[in-house]
């Protein structure tokens, strides 16, 4: 796995991720978005939220593109622990909250809104559908913010009242969320 783009472009990682209940984003996936969100986010004023965040590569990526406040959650804890010890030898680490926590908690609880949230949750879990209501109903986005979550082509959010649009990168689907200007 790679940076694809910023200040850390080309950076390789390698997660011990054999036997880990995540699923990688594919860095051409990952290109696609984040040439996509560099044309709609100013990243130094930008506050992330990296839902799921396995291997921490999209943590990692909005870093290098300059973003100074990310915050990280997982369950996992090797996950957890490889994405502490990749931030710090990134040199990263000031820049990146990292907290180990399942995830409908942590969305339950948490009170800090986020300019840029990303979740990429295993693609069979059960309750993957109701990841946009969760988000929306726990007011975790900023106004002006955006949601993007990332699915498989069995997941479908286009009757969704915050649905914006989807992009496709082979079996990867990343679905927009906003709220609604007037």
């Amino acid at each position: 796995m790679r940076i694809v783009g910023g200040e850390l472009r080309g950076r390789k990682f390698l997660p011990p991720a054999k036997n880990w209940p995540t699923r990688p984003t594919t860095d051409f996936a990952k290109e696609g978005l984040y040439n996509i969100l560099q044309n709609r986010i100013d990243w130094e004023d930008t506050k992330m939220l990296d839902l799921f965040g396995g291997t921490g590569s999209h943590s990692y990526e909005a870093i290098s593109r300059g973003c100074l406040d990310v915050t990280y959650v997982d369950q996992f804890r090797a996950a957890v622990t490889f994405a502490k010890t990749t931030a710090e030898q990134f040199k990263i680490d000031d820049r990146m909250t990292i907290v180990q926590m399942d995830v409908v908690k942590f969305v339950k609880y948490q009170k800090l809104k986020f300019d840029y949230i990303f979740a990429g949750p295993p693609y069979p879990l059960e309750w993957l559908d109701k990841i946009p209501k969760m988000i929306f109903d726990q007011e975790l986005l900023a106004a002006d913010g955006l949601f993007v979550l990332e699915h498989s082509p069995v997941h479908d959010f286009k009757q969704f009242p915050n649905y914006k649009e989807e992009r496709k990168y082979g079996t990867a689907i990343f679905s927009f969320f906003q709220y609604a200007t007037t």
